[in-house]
């Protein structure tokens, strides 16, 4: 089992990072509050968590932070959460959010996320509630400013299964009226929270 992999940068987008570590390239899927992370380095640590289901290929899943790693982890293991939906939940808020609505119950910010309906938010409520109120989480996404705000917000929105007319429409619509939007990360997470 893989812990971490450190290595340099080889390529980043909101969604996949490729880390090159001894010669062998990995393709690392990312959320959103990994990627502001990572932007702008030329090396990184990610910690890994190695996916495999019976019929589908192996993923790995990459975290800036171990406390993020547990938290998709825990998302993973509610009924009806696979890891792509975690990553969606994870690029939406971060998680001293998610570990918030949880443990207030907050059903509305969890249905906010695309993907989850009420079902499933009070599923997460219900299945996560214990389980994240022993963990400690506080802090906020540091950001950085990006030059090709649109072409990778739209990359990130269509990684997450968001058609590619959909998303630029919607991203189109979150610029006009919030203009005040300088990274990936708070245009995709805008543009997911109006979807």
């Amino acid at each position: 089992m893989i812990a971490y992999i450190k290595g340099k940068i080889v390529k980043a987008s909101p969604t996949v990072i490729i880390l090159e570590n001894n010669g062998i390239g990995y393709h690392i899927n990312i959320s959103l509050t990994t990627y502001s992370k990572m932007q702008g380095k030329k090396e990184g640590l990610l910690y890994i968590h190695h996916y495999i289901k019976d019929e589908s290929l192996p993923m790995m899943y990459g975290f800036a932070q171990e406390l993020e790693k547990t938290l998709f982890l825990h998302l993973i293991s509610v009924s009806g959460v696979g890891p792509n939906t975690a990553l969606v939940i994870l690029s939406s808020y971060n998680p001293a959010e998610i570990h918030k609505a949880v443990s207030e119950g907050n059903i509305g910010l969890l249905k906010s996320i695309k993907g989850i309906g009420p079902k499933s938010a009070q599923r997460l409520v219900l299945e996560l509630k214990d389980k994240l109120s022993k963990m400690q989480i506080s802090g906020s996404i540091s950001t950085m400013p990006h030059n090709t705000l649109t072409d990778e917000a739209l990359s990130a929105l269509v990684t997450l299964g968001i058609s590619k007319a959909v998303a630029q429409k919607a991203i189109t619509k979150v610029l006009k009226s919030h203009p005040d939007i300088e990274t990936v990360e708070q245009l995709v997470k805008t543009t997911l929270k109006n979807l």
